[in-house]
């Protein structure tokens, strides 16, 4: 395929991926579940936190994740007792465990009780080409206060060679808005031109088939040169590409 026809290809493949029907296998169901707008950030962020390995695995775990927190994400990271915490001894996913789940509460209440919330905080630290420096400062002031060595694994860090996938796919779901349904777009005040892919191993092989990506680790270098060849498509919104990336990749084995 030539220039022309990769983009009118792909561009068919959002169309048919980037519509309400993607939600009902994806993790970003979760969210979907809230109507305010800090509940759908906790929601989505906790969820982006764990969506790694089997994908049924992570829609069950992060619905036990909103069950542990009576369904109002907000109000509890907000108003939990310390007695509160102990429900939720016993949750796992993967390396993903209590103690980790924990410590997001807290560092969560700190965000939104010192920080002015996860909006501000990507608003305050993003650059006119780029969100990862503002991934970069969410991990410092994240784990500013006191925390558990094991739980610094679970934010990517770009500044350190990191993709941070998860991350990445969080805030597509929040700046994001087509009006198709799927992403929220409620973080008006970022630009969806500044966000970057959420790379894996399904939309990093594809990219590679597609000649769209040559370097071979799924890292922060190969999600630059990512972003670079999806913006020659479309500048303004380069991540939608994202759904036609994982669709060919987890639905069409391409």
């Amino acid at each position: 395929m030539n220039k022309s026809e990769l983009k009118e290809f792909l561009d068919e493949k959002v169309l048919e991926y980037n519509n309400p029907k993607f939600i009902e296998s994806d993790p970003i169901q979760i969210p979907h579940l809230f109507s305010q707008k800090e509940d759908i950030e906790i929601a989505g962020f906790l969820t982006a936190t764990i969506a790694w390995g089997n994908r049924k695995m992570i829609i069950k775990n992060a619905h036990n994740m909103m069950e542990l927190m009576g369904n109002s994400p907000f109000d509890f990271i907000m108003n939990h007792k310390k007695q509160d915490l102990e429900q939720i001894k016993g949750f796992v996913h993967r390396t993903f465990n209590s103690t980790d789940f924990i410590y997001f509460i807290k560092a969560l209440n700190h965000i939104y009780t010192n920080h002015q919330g996860l909006e501000y905080l990507f608003k305050l630290n993003a650059t006119n080409q780029s969100l990862q420096p503002a991934i970069h400062n969410l991990k410092k002031v994240f784990f500013e206060i006191n925390h558990p060595i094991r739980t610094l694994k679970h934010i990517s860090d770009p500044v350190k060679g990191s993709a941070a996938k998860r991350i990445n796919m969080f805030l597509r779901w929040m700046v994001r808005n087509d009006n198709n349904g799927v992403d929220f777009g409620i973080w008006e005040s970022l630009s969806p031109a500044l966000l970057s892919c959420p790379l894996d191993v399904h939309s990093g092989n594809v990219a590679r088939k597609l000649g769209l990506l040559t370097r071979k680790q799924n890292d922060a270098k190969a999600l630059a040169q990512l972003d670079a060849s999806l913006k020659k498509m479309d500048k303004k919104d380069p991540v939608k590409y994202d759904f036609a990336l994982f669709g060919l990749g987890v639905f069409e084995k391409f």
